[in-house]
């Protein structure tokens, strides 16, 4: 069967260029309904019962961040708002992503790659900060989304979106597929809550993603550089870091 999506959106135009990208990037998907307000996005959810919800946050009836906890564990969820001041909210739903509007095509693809990745898995259930079991408390809860800045913008960049972090002077830059942006932390601070399965620190100033490595291979001096999948530079290793690629 095609993957089903429900859109919710209160504005028909951006509703309708919603739906014309997701088209475009993802025409196998079968977006079966698009609510203007959040509870026929509760109602379309029950009818169709889709893979997949694209919500925006500020809605009649019920806000986008309402109808994701109601439908925790039961679809994938993707917000999709102009709003960034939600970020946190949206991501403790157990969303996939938070974009930001205007949307454009290729940050949407990078979007649905994502969706299709996980439509295999179940659907995440809402994190819990405050009321935590005592079996949950023991499970160590790793970065899933930055605040970075790049000039005057705030900008939210997922944990699989980062190629690798580099240190500059105080802060930590992070390096995407095709952007930079800052974030105001050291990254010896950073480091530690990162998942360090995907995360490897192979040099004081630098942590790569592991799953953005292409190959590791030698320079001229017989020293371990890292090969990145979607950026031209090499990322040189530390000798105390090289246990890494031994095998």
């Amino acid at each position: 069967m095609a993957p089903r999506a429900v859109i919710a959106e209160d504005e028909p135009t951006l509703a309708e260029q919603l739906r014309e990208l997701l088209r475009q990037v993802w025409p196998e998907l079968d977006v079966c309904a698009v609510a203007p307000d959040g509870i026929r996005a509760l109602q379309a959810m029950e009818a169709h019962q889709p893979d997949v919800l694209f919500l925006d946050i500020e809605m009649p009836g019920a806000s986008g961040l309402d109808v994701a906890k109601l439908s925790a564990g039961r679809c994938h969820v993707v917000f999709v708002t102009a709003f960034n001041q939600y970020a946190v909210d949206a991501f403790e739903t157990g969303a996939i992503d938070y974009l930001m509007k205007p949307i454009n095509a290729a940050r949407l693809f990078n979007t649905v790659k994502r969706v299709q990745e996980r439509l295999h898995k179940g659907p995440a259930t809402p994190a819990v900060s405050t009321e935590r079991s005592a079996a949950s408390d023991s499970e160590r809860q790793y970065l899933r989304w930055i605040n970075a800045s790049r000039g005057q913008d705030i900008c939210i960049v997922t944990t699989d979106e980062v190629c690798y972090f580099k240190a500059e002077d105080k802060y930590t830059v992070v390096v995407t597929e095709k952007q930079e942006a800052l974030i105001r932390k050291p990254i010896k601070d950073l480091v530690a809550q990162l998942d360090p399965a995907v995360f490897w620190q192979i040099h004081r100033s630098t942590v790569v993603n592991a799953n953005a490595i292409a190959a590791v291979t030698r320079d001229f001096r017989g020293h371990f550089v890292v090969k990145l999948k979607q950026r031209p530079e090499v990322l040189s290793v530390a000798e105390s870091y090289n246990h890494l690629f031994r095998q």
